[in-house]
């Protein structure tokens, strides 16, 4: 019987994948280029081209944010699967473009208040538009600021005080004063009723007594990095430590890629004296976290890595890199070497290198 329920549940769940990644509707241009529509898996037209400016979805799910030209002006708004349009004129602006959905909810900004809140996928407001700033949702859960100052800073603005929540996708707060959020990965939430010990964890004391525990990606990082890679650096494991394809700077041809197997059989020597580098206490190096970026990593076999408008998904999908500076200090070239956080853990994904040339 046991064996049964499992077989239904991975039916099911493969068949409700399926049926999600074939409702999918994809954008395409007109002949143009100049307007934006979406089209079903068999390439049935769903919306024709109509879509301008700020319509950065290039696969539509559950809702989406659009703009459209009528006449001499624009409008924008917020659109569902089903033709809703909700949200008129509020778009959530970050880093020059609209929000995207996560897990089915959008943001949104009140323009007469400039507080945001967000959209489920039916289009209801699921979070009050009474936040200073708000995250994605990330496995149901929503950073939170409250009662914070928006300050200007060049073309830059930025928020001063305020009080920090996490609060889950009915408004529900689960922390208060969640003040250390950085580097944490919301998809491995343990919930405990004492303080988890795992070093690579960050613990918060939850509303009710329990307490949540995540991932810290840049520990997790540097845990593996000391305890699985730089332990080890024989051949095979950086090739167990490497993405199929690692993407490299060559001279004077910019940006190349090739099979893991060829690149650190032809370069293997190099790579093992840099990275050993990292042992010794005098190396002069950092690492810093980012995103996969989508204008290098175009290929549909980092597809799962970003979002429905091909944002990177380092909330994530970190991408770290460590940065070696040179011994000369007269020298400030410096090498690098990318690892992106997988399924399958961190794995070198790109290098470049200051001096030596690669093969």
């Amino acid at each position: 019987m046991k064996r049964f329920l499992v077989f239904c549940l991975y039916f099911f769940t493969n068949c409700v994948i399926l049926a999600q990644k074939k409702d999918l509707w994809v954008s395409f241009w007109d002949k143009d280029t100049t307007h934006i529509g979406f089209k079903d898996a068999n390439g049935t037209i769903k919306i024709p081209p109509k879509f301008m400016g700020f319509t950065t979805a290039r696969k539509f799910d559950k809702i989406i944010a659009v703009t459209e030209e009528t006449g001499e002006s624009w409008k924008s708004y917020y659109l569902t699967k089903s033709g809703k349009i909700v949200g008129r004129d509020s778009l959530y602006i970050f880093d020059n473009g609209p929000d995207c959905e996560n897990e089915g909810y959008i943001r949104f900004t009140d323009r007469k208040t400039d507080k945001t809140g967000i959209f489920n996928s039916e289009g209801k407001i699921a979070i009050p538009a009474d936040h200073s700033a708000l995250s994605k949702v990330q496995n149901g859960m929503i950073v939170a600021l409250k009662g914070a100052l928006k300050k200007q800073d060049g073309e830059h603005f930025f928020w001063s005080g305020g009080k920090r929540y996490l609060i889950d996708h009915n408004n529900k707060i689960l922390i208060e004063d969640f003040k250390d959020n950085t580097d944490l990965n919301f998809y491995s939430l343990q919930k405990s009723k004492v303080p988890n010990k795992e070093e690579t964890r960050e613990n918060f004391a939850g509303v009710g007594g329990a307490y949540y525990s995540f991932i810290n990606c840049d520990k997790e990082f540097k845990w593996w990095l000391k305890n699985n890679l730089l332990s080890d650096l024989s051949k095979e494991n950086l090739m167990k430590s490497s993405f199929d394809k690692i993407t490299y700077w060559k001279e004077p041809n910019g940006w190349k890629s090739e099979s893991k197997t060829k690149f650190i059989e032809e370069n293997y020597a190099l790579l093992k004296s840099k990275l050993q580098q990292l042992k010794a206490s005098g190396t002069d190096y950092f690492i810093s976290s980012d995103g996969l970026n989508p204008f290098i990593f175009e290929t549909s076999e980092y597809g799962e890595y970003f979002n429905n408008c091909n944002e990177p998904k380092e909330w994530i999908y970190p991408v770290k890199n460590i940065i070696i500076n040179s011994s000369d200090t007269a020298d400030f070239k410096q090498d690098h070497f990318e690892f992106l956080r997988t399924e399958k853990g961190y794995k070198l994904i790109s290098v470049s290198v200051a001096k030596e040339e690669l093969k």
